[in-house]
């Protein structure tokens, strides 16, 4: 079983299916192996990507975020080569407003400034000294009362001689300072206008690089970053991470993505750490997702058609009716409308459960139908894999099922408020620490099947995480058989698809 540890996943803009590609723990080891060769790290995310040529072969895509080019790894996005002249000539520009920027903080006067600055405030704390103890001397001698009033006069007259040394030296300060002051403003603000030149020059370049920018998904089509993104403020750097120029680069050249990782490689940081894998980042990349993963869809698998019914072998990870919201919209109730088939299901199953799904193409059909599940005339059978050894060889779980209104959809055991709900259960064989399970549910109650497996049989079912089974890269419960009487010839029909695990 491959075990996935991450999904990389966007709502498709269009269909508004979820779409999702896995990282699993054989691309992690394909990259923990590339981590090996990589001799000059720079401090950056590094990526592999496994697709499927058209001739069933797996090959492997590698990347690095950030511009440059390199042998036998992903290029750039394409557009790039369009505008190289001028993100040049831009980029020189920068270059210089950058030099004179730092000219500009360097000139002389900065220093000067500081130099007579630092003497002038010496030269007034020393004069302020002197002066107060002058003062002191001046006031003990009035104090003492015996001074005429020429003396008297004599000590203002020196009172006011130091006053007007004091204000002096503050004006030379000034007259020293100010054109220095002045040279420092105009530099300053020569700065802000550059920064701001920067700024605009580097949006310039960043728009024209989006409108050149290209993006491919596995629909066949091609968006400019700037179409794909519209209005929204895009950071600098979108597009040039790993995971848009590993799915790229596949759309391009037919690849069919199985799965991808991406890893910090370089010296560790606050956000990154050398050697851990990531996924896709909220700002650049998460945006890009549903784009680039539309056209990687699970297939519907047709197992029996006639002009009443439809039968599928429903993929784990598609829900069979659309939910309210947007995140639940792709299901195959609304895949086939598209297709402009208007069909009911007859009943459910989760959306994590893998297995035969039988709809009707009309209503007649579904009543008829209907009727044969409510009188428990259908057989079903499931099969699991259960995440620990189980002792029982067989038997019948007998447990009533409540789900509270206020926790959709979870099921408990509930003695008062529960609905009976019965489930045979059968060993079918052992694998390892697992035991394989099928079950035939008599009732049909929601989670009937994973609730019992957890709850009467104390072992959950490996993959279901709602209750608390052990964690695997899905649900491991896959409904492999379905046995009814044909609505219209009367029939019995036994619909069998293998079990995918």
């Amino acid at each position: 079983m491959k075990e996935v540890t991450y999904y990389y996943q966007g709502i498709c803009r269009e269909t508004g299916e979820l779409l999702r590609l896995p990282r699993t723990l054989l691309a992690e080891k394909i990259a923990q192996d590339l981590m090996t060769t990589i001799t000059n790290p720079e401090g950056k995310m590094y990526g592999i990507l496994l697709g499927e040529n058209a001739a069933g072969e797996i090959e492997i895509l590698k990347a690095f975020s950030g511009q440059g080019e390199a042998a036998g790894w992903v290029p750039s996005l394409v557009g790039r080569e369009k505008i190289i002249r001028e993100e040049e000539r831009v980029l020189q520009l920068l270059e210089t407003i950058k030099q004179e920027i730092i000219d500009l903080q360097s000139i002389p006067e900065h220093n000067l400034y500081r130099l007579n600055q630092a003497n002038f405030e010496r030269k007034i704390q020393a004069l302020q000294q002197q002066h107060q103890n002058h003062k002191q001397e001046r006031d003990r001698l009035r104090n003492l009362g015996d001074l005429n009033p020429e003396e008297l006069e004599k000590l203002n007259n020196i009172s006011r001689q130091e006053k007007r040394e004091r204000k002096q030296l503050k004006q030379e300060q000034k007259q020293v300072l100010k054109p220095l002051i002045e040279k420092i403003n105009f530099a300053n603000q020569r700065i802000i206008e550059l920064k701001q030149q920067r700024r605009n020059l580097s949006k310039q370049l960043q728009e024209l690089l989006y409108q050149s920018y290209c993006l491919n998904n596995f629909s066949g089509q091609s968006l400019s970053l700037a179409k794909l993104m519209g209005s929204n403020l895009l950071p600098t750097g979108t597009g040039e991470c790993c995971a848009p120029k590993l799915l790229n680069y596949a759309a391009m050249k037919g690849l069919k993505p199985v799965a991808m990782a991406e890893f910090w490689w370089g010296e560790s940081n606050r956000d990154r750490k050398q050697g851990e894998f990531y996924g896709a980042c909220q700002e650049r990349c998460q945006p890009l997702m549903g784009f680039l993963l539309s056209g990687l869809r699970l297939s519907l698998e047709i197992i029996y058609e006639d002009e009443g019914i439809i039968a599928i072998n429903k993929p784990a990870g598609l829900l069979s009716v659309a939910g309210r919201y947007q995140d639940s919209q792709d299901a195959v109730v609304n895949r086939f409308r598209r297709q402009g088939k208007n069909l009911i299901p007859v009943h459910r199953l989760d959306r994590e459960t893998s297995g035969i799904l039988l709809l009707a193409k009309s209503l007649d059909i579904y009543r008829c139908l209907s009727q044969q599940f409510q009188r428990r005339e259908v057989e079903k059978i499931y099969e699991a894999i259960l995440s620990e050894i189980i002792e029982r060889e067989s038997g019948i779980i007998d447990l009533p099922l409540w789900g509270n209104p206020q926790n959709r959809p979870y099921q408990t055991v509930d003695w008062q408020r529960g609905k009976a709900s019965q489930t045979y259960f059968k060993v079918v064989g052992k694998e390892g620490n697992y035991s394989r399970l099928e079950f035939i549910p008599y009732t049909g109650r929601t989670h009937q099947i994973r609730v019992h497996s957890q709850q009467g049989l104390g072992i959950g079912i490996l993959g279901d995480r709602l209750y608390n089974g052990k964690q695997s890269d899905r649900l491991h419960l896959h409904a492999k058989q379905l046995s009814f009487r044909h609505p219209q010839t009367e029939n019995k029909l036994d619909l069998i698809i293998p079990t995918p695990f």
